[in-house]
């Protein structure tokens, strides 16, 4: 039985140490080489006497920060990635978070890493990585490893501000990786384009399956996803066959014209995720890749990154949503509405999670753990833990789920209980509007529609009147030039509802 996230390193590179692992557009890392440099790392930081700890690793986005990683769980550790893009009063708070004894970085890297209030040792990997490899040590760790050791530490955003790190372990990657490689029919002649950042738990689509099938990923330059169509020249140029994104990545493609010019000519698997897929922008993809496998995935940091599946099999009309659809195997998905019971066939209720997929929970945070890691109230016989993810969904009539919104973006307005998801869904289906985002002012009771597009406000106002529910129409619509996104590209809803305050 695997227990070890490893032991897909150590099957492929015996079969193929010399095929491209992992690359950029500044170096290449062969699966030899993977292997030995993280075997380097591991052996240094073993003879730190690091065990079962943190291991903080800084360095720009680039193959070796993969084997960074990886040379982390050689040693019996848990890596937590950070990132220059993040603010520095974030990286200060982790760091303070995890209190770990070594952070790794690189020579562009460093003096960041110096500034900040750091009481363990800063090393840098081109030098740790060409450690001579303790070959008993590593297999002394090997063999008292658990698959219930964590292995890694994403943060995610915490609702006072406090970034909360979610602790996921072996059991739960290789449970992800095996049901999501099944689903998304992964093999050998897979070729990757990364687009999310490497300190989210979503670039564990491209990582570990590179390794389970001998694979491989190219981590596409962040500022090509400003490009369109240079974006989707990049995809032709390195035959990248398979992308796993953010709606709104693929959605800057499409809305921004760049099917006019070029198309992906090797694209077979489109897999998206984190937000609604406007069905007029995922309409000009099927269009450009008609032969293509389209994967709508669901699922939070919590219970491993995803956990549900939807295979696209048919046609939407402009204000229809996609499905979430169905859980991974060897995970349940439990709607549960307010009074803790399995919702009704149409009635909303909140997405729980139950099974393998769970982490660990929340790093130094057991208060903020048990807060959402809860016992299953429909198990009233032994000890079961779920996750309340805090989304809201419902079956449809073909008994698939859908995403309805997030329970934050629930609000009541004019007596009415209204979901902002809605209203963007709906404003996305309007001609002239290429994406929107709605937020809330709880101070004045007003709803604000933030879109990019052609359209004048006024105009959209009058095509939502037609649309929505007059109690549902925004009482603003404000046009910007550029939608504000997150680092992992989504929306960022709290720098737009920043915005309108300070208006």
């Amino acid at each position: 039985m695997q227990n070890h996230v490893l032991n897909y390193l150590d099957q492929i590179v015996a079969e193929k140490p010399d095929k491209i692992a992992f690359a950029n557009d500044e170096e290449a890392l062969t699966f030899a080489q993977v292997y030995d440099q993280s075997r380097a790392v591991g052996t240094f930081l073993h003879g730190q006497g690091v065990y079962k700890k943190p291991v903080v690793v800084f360095m720009n986005k680039h193959p070796r920060e993969i084997a960074a990683f990886f040379g982390v769980i050689a040693a019996g550790d848990f890596y937590v990635p950070i990132d220059e893009e993040m603010p520095a009063s974030r990286i200060q708070l982790i760091l303070e978070n995890v209190q770990a004894q070594i952070l790794i970085c690189d020579a562009m890297t460093r003096k960041i890493a110096e500034k900040f209030d750091f009481g363990g040792k800063v090393v840098l990997y081109d030098e740790i990585c060409q450690t001579a490899v303790d070959q008993e040590a590593l297999e002394d760790i090997r063999r008292r490893a658990i698959d219930t050791d964590p292995i890694y530490i994403v943060f995610t955003s915490g609702s006072t501000g406090v970034p909360k790190g979610v602790a996921a372990c072996h059991r739960s990657v290789i449970d992800y990786i095996e049901q999501l490689s099944e689903v998304l029919e992964f093999d050998e002649d897979t070729v990757f384009g990364n687009q999310t950042p490497l300190y989210f738990d979503a670039c564990l689509k491209e990582l570990y399956p590179t390794l389970k099938f001998g694979a491989t990923t190219y981590l596409i330059p962040r500022d090509l996803f400003m490009f369109p169509i240079k974006l989707v020249e990049y995809l032709n140029d390195h035959g990248i066959n398979t992308i796993c994104w953010v709606v709104s990545a693929l959605t800057m493609i499409s809305a921004f014209g760049a099917f006019q010019t070029v198309v992906p000519e090797h694209l077979r698997t489109v897999a998206f995720g984190s937000e609604v897929f406007p069905i007029k922008q995922f309409a000009a993809w099927r269009a450009v890749l008609p032969q293509a496998k389209f994967v709508n995935l669901y699922g939070p940091t919590e219970g491993t990154g995803m956990c549900c599946y939807y295979r696209v099999d048919r046609d939407f009309a402009p204000g229809e949503a996609i499905p979430i659809g169905r859980p991974f195997q060897n995970t349940e998905i439990l709607l549960l509405n307010e009074k803790n019971e399995r919702a009704e066939q149409g009635e909303t209720g909140e997405i729980c999670i139950r099974g393998t997929s769970l982490t660990l929970g929340y790093y130094n945070n057991f208060e903020k753990t048990n807060e959402v890691f809860v016992q299953n109230p429909l198990n009233t016989a032994y000890p079961e833990l779920i996750y309340r993810t805090g989304d809201l969904g419902r079956y449809n009539e073909r008994g698939e789920l859908m995403f309805v919104s997030r329970k934050d973006y629930q609000i009541k307005h004019m007596g009415h209980r209204i979901e902002l998801g809605e209203i963007e869904v709906c404003a996305n289906t309007v001609e002239g509007v290429r994406l929107s985002g709605c937020i809330y002012d709880d101070k004045k009771g007003k709803i604000v529609l933030y879109y990019v597009g052609t359209m004048e406000e006024k105009e959209l106002a009058a095509a939502l009147r037609d649309k929505l529910p007059r109690y549902m129409v925004p009482n603003r619509m404000m046009r910007l030039e550029q939608m504000p996104l997150t680092a992992n590209g989504k929306i960022d809803r709290v720098t737009l509802k920043q915005s309108y305050q300070s208006k």
